[in-house]
């Protein structure tokens, strides 16, 4: 057998790091990719998001064919062969699966999940979640093929099966691929503790004996923690809410505030579903629960944020009477926090900054402290916890363990047969 009749598999990024995904699998003439996002490193502080600066730092990988050839990228590495069929599949809206969207060369087909395509173009309405095209508006997002849950798509003889998976970004999914005999699972980003966990049942079932399985594992990339102030130990979705609606309801005269991520709209809806108070969100975050759920929800504005024609103006509370409530409102905050009231209390909830590893967050901290703003941190993660990872493991029964997405992928282990620990632009030939 030719080398270019093999299956091959390449680990462009997103291997012993967490964030910025792009793993290639090849067959003959056609050839596909998952994800296009870049590496998270806040720490870094980059003079810009040019497509030459985050190659100079291995934000992204040095890719041939990919990118848009306006940017004149130069390939530095050694040329393989040519494809007559290339795509992109994108699993799920987080940054570091989607960030750089807008580099890839706009003839080159990108497939997602509905709800991740309607998702991410929301999300860059303002043109500040995805790096920029410099040759389109602000708020360009690059076209994406919406598909609907275990729909397939042929590239030459590589078949693609786009299943739904639970996660906490709103339309993650995980992919199905079989080509010459052999089936490869890619898990993108999963757990059992979130509101769809049959989802990621579904997806196993679907994987049972993958010939290959690449597989996410950031919960096993740290050192259980000791006890955390900060910190209240949640065990799913629900338990979040819970001890959310108990925060609410032991603070009856005060100042009541919190922020999520954007990406997890199914928590957001559930906020504004369960809280005791009335919740009031953004106009941004407001309108995205209207768009992808047909939720109607009290909303503001400010100079940050405008109000659009799909809003019901009935809805929408004056800035100022938030910040002057300290008993009606359970209000979102994204900007401003000098403004809220002392002695309040903020609920963060997987909201930016995102921890310690960020050089934001400690400034964060420090401003609420002398706001004598109590700060509560309700987090539940988007990832398998360890004994989840090993029990989908224990679901699919890979031949072949491919660990990504994880800083100590060797802590995964296959008792089903074989497992390789990738290294950056290492080649798997199945």
């Amino acid at each position: 057998m030719e080398q270019k009749d093999k299956v091959e598999i390449t680990f462009h990024a997103g291997v012993l790091t967490i964030g910025g995904t792009v793993v290639e699998v090849a067959y003959k003439d056609a050839h596909l990719f998952f994800d296009f996002g870049t590496e998270f490193r806040p720490e870094l502080d980059l003079p810009d998001d040019k497509l030459e600066t985050l190659l100079l730092h291995q934000l992204i990988p040095d890719l041939e064919g990919l990118y848009d050839e306006r940017l004149n990228h130069v390939y530095q590495g050694e040329s393989v062969r040519q494809f007559k069929h290339t795509a992109v599949f994108i699993s799920h809206a987080h940054l570091d699966h989607t960030r750089m969207i807008n580099y890839l060369d706009p003839s080159i087909p990108m497939y997602a999940l509905e709800a991740t395509a309607s998702v991410v173009p929301a999300l860059n309405k303002n043109g500040d979640f995805l790096i920029p095209s410099p040759f389109e508006a602000q708020n360009f997002t690059r076209e994406m093929t919406g598909l609907k849950p275990y729909s397939k798509i042929q590239l030459g003889e590589i078949e693609v099966e786009i299943a739904p998976v639970d996660h906490d970004a709103y339309g993650a999914a995980g992919l199905i691929i079989r080509v010459a005999g052999k089936k490869i699972a890619y898990t993108g980003d999963l757990r059992l503790h979130g509101y769809d966990p049959q989802d990621t049942v579904e997806f196993c079932k679907r994987a049972f004996r993958a010939d290959a399985l690449i597989m996410e594992g950031v919960s096993i990339s740290f050192p259980e923690r000791e006890h955390d102030d900060e910190a209240i130990e949640i065990q799913s979705e629900q338990d979040l809410m819970t001890q959310m609606v108990k925060l609410i309801n032991e603070n009856p005269k005060r100042q009541l505030t919190f922020n999520g991520y954007p990406a997890n709209l199914k928590r957001f809806s559930q906020i504004v579903k369960q809280s005791p108070r009335e919740v009031v969100l953004n106009s941004e975050m407001a309108t995205l629960l209207f768009e992808v759920f047909g939720q109607k929800v009290h909303y503001y504005t400010d100079e940050n944020t405008v109000s659009t024609d799909k809003l019901d103006p009935q809805l929408e509370v004056p800035y100022q009477e938030l910040l002057d409530d300290d008993e009606h409102y359970f209000w979102q905050v994204t900007a401003h926090f000098e403004q809220l009231q002392k002695g309040g209390l903020y609920i963060h909830s997987d909201a930016t900054p995102l921890g310690d590893f960020d050089p934001a967050y400690a400034k964060f901290l420090a401003l609420l402290a002398e706001l004598d703003v109590t700060f509560v941190r309700l987090a539940c993660s988007g990832h398998a916890i360890p004994d989840d990872l090993d029990k989908i493991i224990s679901m699919i029964e890979p031949q072949l363990l491919l660990p990504i997405h994880s800083y100590h992928p060797e802590k995964l282990e296959n008792p089903y047969g074989r497992r390789i620990l990738p290294t950056r632009g290492q080649t798997v030939a199945l």
